[in-house]
């Protein structure tokens, strides 16, 4: 069953990816001793990584040197996921082509300053909200197991 399990995550995880696509505009939750922080980030996805930047002297690049974990949010995707520091952006010549093609005016106004630094999230676990001739359903991916789910949300109603 596990190894049936894997398969199916392979193909859901790849299909997820396909379906993200090259890039988009999400919400980038970070925290450091119980102070959490959401900015909207242009986000670029590269072989299953998450790729943004961001300047040394914000508040954000603090909280992920001193945090990892982090979370990505867009409309009815979660992804949670460690992060870590590459580089400056310059020297990534993949994610400057695609982070130009998506965020073209980002990319000319921030990617080549000094302080700009190169983030890449690993993502550990995926949920998305599904609808499903008219259902609610949660698809749970968790990366780091390579395990899948697809359950049918219903609500539980009752008198207090």
């Amino acid at each position: 069953m596990d190894q049936q399990n894997q398969a199916v995550f392979e193909d859901m995880y790849k299909l997820f990816l396909q379906e993200f696509g090259k890039g988009r505009k999400m919400v980038l939750s970070t925290s450091l001793q119980d102070h959490v922080t959401s900015k909207m980030m242009s986000i670029v996805q590269r072989e299953g990584l998450f790729y943004f930047q961001t300047d040394r002297e914000m508040r954000k690049y603090g909280q992920l040197s001193g945090n990892p974990r982090v979370a990505l949010c867009i409309e009815n995707i979660q992804i949670e996921g460690l992060c870590r520091e590459t580089g400056c952006p310059l020297e990534d010549a993949e994610f400057c082509r695609l982070y130009e093609e998506c965020f073209p005016s980002s990319f000319q106004r921030y990617s080549a300053l000094d302080a700009e630094r190169l983030f890449a999230v690993t993502p550990l676990r995926v949920e998305r909200w599904l609808y499903l001739d008219g259902k609610p359903y949660l698809e749970e991916m968790d990366v780091e197991r390579r395990r899948y789910a697809r359950k049918e949300y219903v609500c539980i109603t009752g008198k207090v």
